[in-house]
């Protein structure tokens, strides 16, 4: 786990080793344990690295890393599988001089060239430069856990892992008003019709799976997706048990490869299920001391105190708990917003924040979380309608007990004629919704109209299909979890501690959409198919529990505050003064929210206007 950054120019006045330094000085949270740039013997391209040591703590392994005297490559991420590629690669007649996964990287590009992808397991954004075909070669992993950014003007090409690193290059900070609009409006950091945006303007992202290659000579670059899900592809298991044990392999070899490292490994612990069956996969596979860190609100409604402590008295847990304060949020408000780069939709992230400052603070470098499982097996409580649509269409028979079930588990969401309706017409039905989402946005009374017709783009996307696994796929790949996987890499980078999300594994998350919707949400049950091969090693309590939401702190409290409200307060001035909000935004009275609330108008208010600072 890394930072890394790049400079490719035929212009010998836009490549120094101090302008690398510069880049890499921007992101060196990422990596504290050393520092070292490359600049090619044909000056086209200088790489620059911070290292966050945890695979092969030697020299061997620092980066930049050069091989067979052609390939130079810069790699934040961790290819779990290394080890099994290493000795395939070997057994093919390549040599090793450390015992690095980014190695292996180099060694298997050599072999198989780009289609190398397809071979790894594993979360990484990486830029490999071929000295003698003068070509830069980029790629990030199949989720989007770790970052990758790039500018282009001229005849100067700039790559980085977070944007701060192309701002210290001199690339102009300049905001994105048609994302602000979205965010505004909808929440929306993310344009789901085009994976290269960002909150500013002048600088994309690589999307995730996906690769660029980069001609130095011509100044041509090709983008291409190298792995899909294709949603609509099931196929029925032969029963309920081949599909638990299929899982329940899966998962383990996930887990077993995610706890590869020669630093000490520790795991998030929220209370839920996810994190908790991560912790029962650790323990099913090795006794050795295992520490757990969670943030908890004594007194809050939500607090998950309980069943935190339920969950490492039972597997001998080690737990670590902080309880973030508001007064807390407040002094680390804006150094939050700094290393997110792009606002977030409430303050649940500082809770995770202060979860991996509090795995730095007992020096655990890797931690294992459960981040992915809600989108992948259906957790949230709107997949409901998506698949009682499903079945309603289907098997009405079907539907009707599964509504019945879901109604006996105390689940309320509303059913009606528009649900039918949308169930026997969804492209009709999310058309529908596009435009009167649309209209809602533009109709926004804080917004001031110019600001609307100038930038009023709605991103508001409704997916046109008729399964469950289909807005999963959106959910997963187009809009929803590369957001939260930002959050996660920017908030434990911020501390140098890498996270690991066993749920992300490719293999698993292929076999999870071949299964048909019934696996994922049954007997009113959401993740059906974790829960029940997770039943024998869990607590009752946990397994089957159903009302977790994820981190979630107390908001509203917090923004009664009134140092929290004299923040928002100046965030309105300076969108007021953007021309972005109305000046009559300054009278109204500020409607502190839940974090979950759908309106969340003024902490959005809040955290654009500091993305709107140039420092």
């Amino acid at each position: 786990m890394c930072g890394i950054a790049g400079i490719i120019s035929p212009d010998p006045g836009q490549l120094s080793t101090d302008r690398l330094r510069t880049m890499t000085d921007a992101i060196a949270h990422r990596g504290p344990d050393g520092q070292a740039s490359w600049i090619s013997p044909s000056g086209l391209v200088g790489l620059g690295h911070r290292r966050l040591s945890v695979i092969d703590l030697s020299e061997a392994a620092a980066q930049p890393m050069h091989y067979l005297d052609r390939y130079h490559i810069v790699h934040n991420g961790e290819i779990y599988n290394y080890k099994e590629l290493r000795s395939l690669l070997a057994a093919r007649g390549y040599s090793f001089s450390s015992h690095s996964d980014t190695e292996v990287i180099l060694a298997a590009y050599d072999h198989y060239g780009v289609d190398c992808l397809q071979e790894f397991d594993g979360m990484f954004a990486f830029a490999i430069w071929d000295e003698k075909k003068k070509q830069l070669f980029m790629a990030r992993d199949r989720f989007g856990e770790k970052p990758l950014f790039f500018h282009r003007d001229g005849a100067r090409f700039l790559f980085a892992s977070e944007m701060k690193a192309l701002w210290a290059a001199g690339v102009p900070r300049e905001i994105n008003k048609r994302m602000v609009f979205n965010f505004i409006t909808l929440g929306y950091t993310q344009n789901p019709g085009n994976g290269q945006e960002t909150f500013y303007n002048g600088i994309s992202k690589l999307p995730a799976r996906s690769m660029l290659v980069y001609d130095a000579v011509s100044g041509e670059s090709t983008l291409s997706c190298y792995w899909d899900i294709r949603p609509e592809h099931v196929v029925e298991p032969l029963n309920d048990e081949a599909a638990i044990q299929t899982f329940k392999e899966l998962f383990s070899t996930s887990v077993s490869r995610r706890l590869r490292s020669d630093v000490p490994v520790g795991c998030s612990l929220s209370g839920g299920l996810d994190s908790s069956s991560v912790v029962a996969a650790i323990r099913g596979q090795q006794t050795l001391p295992l520490s757990s860190f969670s943030a908890i609100f004594p007194g809050f409604e939500k607090d998950e105190s309980r069943y935190i402590d339920r969950v490492s008295r039972h597997f001998g847990v080690d737990n670590h708990a902080v309880i973030p304060r508001a007064d807390e949020l407040v002094r680390d408000l804006e150094k939050l917003i700094r290393q997110q780069e792009e606002p977030f939709l409430s303050s649940g992230i500082y809770a995770q924040y202060r979860v991996f400052g509090l795995a730095a603070e007992h020096r655990v470098k890797v931690l294992l979380d459960g981040q992915g499982a809600d989108e992948l097996l259906a957790g949230y409580h709107k997949y409901y309608h998506w698949y009682w649509q499903e079945l309603y269409r289907r098997d009405k028979h079907a539907f009707s007990m599964e509504l019945e079930a879901a109604r006996r588990s105390g689940i309320d969401e509303r059913w009606s004629w528009r649900n039918k309706l949308a169930a026997n017409m969804p492209a009709y039905a999310g058309l529908f919704l596009k435009r009167r989402r649309t209209a809602q946005q533009r109709r926004n009374k804080d917004l001031t109209g110019e600001f609307v017709r100038h930038f009023g783009t709605s991103y508001y996307e409704i997916p046109h299909v008729d399964k469950l696994s289909g807005v999963l796929y959106y959910n997963s790949f187009m809009n929803g979890l590369e957001e939260l996987l930002r959050y996660a890499d920017r908030n434990s980078m911020a501390h140098g501690v890498e996270v690991r999300l066993p749920f992300l594994n490719h293999e698993l998350v292929e076999f999870l959409f071949s299964l048909p919707s019934h696996f994922k949400i049954r007997e009113g049950w959401t993740k059906w198919l974790l829960r029940v091969s997770m039943e024998d090693v869990l607590p009752p309590e946990i397994a089957w529990r159903k009302d977790k939401t994820g981190y979630e702190t107390p908001q509203r409290a917090w923004m009664e505050q009134p140092v929290l409200q004299d923040y928002i307060h100046e965030a309105r001035k300076a969108l007021v003064a953007e021309q972005i909000l109305k000046p009559g935004v300054l009278q109204k009275k500020i409607q502190p929210q839940e974090v979950h609330a759908a309106e969340n108008q003024d902490w959005r208010y809040l955290v654009t206007a500091a993305c709107l600072k140039k420092d």
